[in-house]
């Protein structure tokens, strides 16, 4: 009996097996095929051969003038300015983009108004729309209020990451959801108004979706280039550094800053991933909704 018993738990266990080893395998070559490109940058912003045109997938010699340069010579393009505007904008846009996605999912979540949910359907319809559809239309918007040229370009750039923003609210508003609306009432017995009750309660037991928004609202600017190219145009001033990356690999520039921009790509991802690391755990509680007070 036991060996009857045995012998399909035995092939059980071997097909489970087999499945494992199968999931795995997909999953490490996946990895290896995301992994690779980075690799591959890293090893390049490393290469002491100079042009993109290389016959070797690792360098032959290695060098650090490729990081050296982008802080010495900004003759041409000015990498630590670029870094610097990308800086500012990234956390002016964080501030003011947390402050309106939480603001708009906490109404969004515990008020009840007249046209609430054709609002939050007209929210969901405009999202499926990629933002670069009104590119133009924010251009001319802009252009009209003077925001295009000289020192007006960093608020510009500041406005069109931060004024839409607060469309973005499914996620926050999935969160505020799952705290319970009778602390609210509670509060509310006591005396408090909405106001206090956001501030007081409902924010401090909200530590995930605020970091996941302030991450999410940091990683735009930081990465855009469209609206930062159109808005830039050729004012490189107020160069973002994915503008300047950009600018790296035009043809009257690449044989010379090729390897400079694998460097520069590498520097620009460590601030993202610094922070990501820090804010994974919440990250991953604000994406699920979990509750944590």
């Amino acid at each position: 009996m036991s060996k009857k018993n045995g012998a399909p738990m035995t092939g059980a266990k071997l097909r489970k097996t087999i499945g494992n080893i199968f999931v795995h395998v997909i999953l490490a070559i996946l990895a290896f095929i995301w992994v690779l490109p980075i690799f591959w940058v890293i090893l390049t912003s490393f290469r002491a051969e100079k042009g993109s045109y290389v016959t070797s997938f690792f360098p032959k010699t290695y060098t650090i003038n490729n990081y050296v340069k982008l802080f010495t010579d900004t003759t041409i393009l000015d990498f630590p300015r670029m870094f610097k505007n990308t800086f500012v904008i990234a956390i002016f846009t964080c501030i003011i983009s947390t402050i309106f996605v939480l603001s708009v999912s906490y109404c969004m979540s515990r008020m009840r108004f007249k046209m609430r949910k054709p609002f939050m359907n007209i929210a969901m319809i405009l999202g499926l729309f990629p933002g670069f559809m009104s590119m133009v239309a924010v251009y001319y918007i802009l252009k009209a209020l003077n925001l295009v040229d000289g020192s007006m370009i960093p608020i510009a750039l500041i406005v069109v990451f931060s004024a839409g923003t607060g469309l973005g609210f499914y996620v926050a508003k999935g969160f505020f959801d799952t705290i319970s609306k009778s602390l609210d009432e509670a509060a509310i017995i006591d005396g408090a108004n909405r106001w206090t009750i956001f501030t007081q309660i409902t924010i401090p037991l909200s530590k995930p979706i605020i970091v996941y928004t302030i991450l999410t609202s940091f990683m735009a600017p930081w990465i855009d280039f469209l609206f930062a190219k159109v808005i830039c145009r050729a004012d490189a001033r107020y160069y973002t550094v994915s503008v300047g990356l950009w600018k790296m690999l035009e043809k009257e520039y690449i044989d010379v800053w090729y390897t400079s921009f694998a460097a520069g790509a590498v520097l620009v991802s460590i601030p993202i991933a610094i922070l990501f690391l820090m804010t994974q755990k919440f990250y991953v509680e604000g994406m699920s909704g979990a509750v944590k007070g």
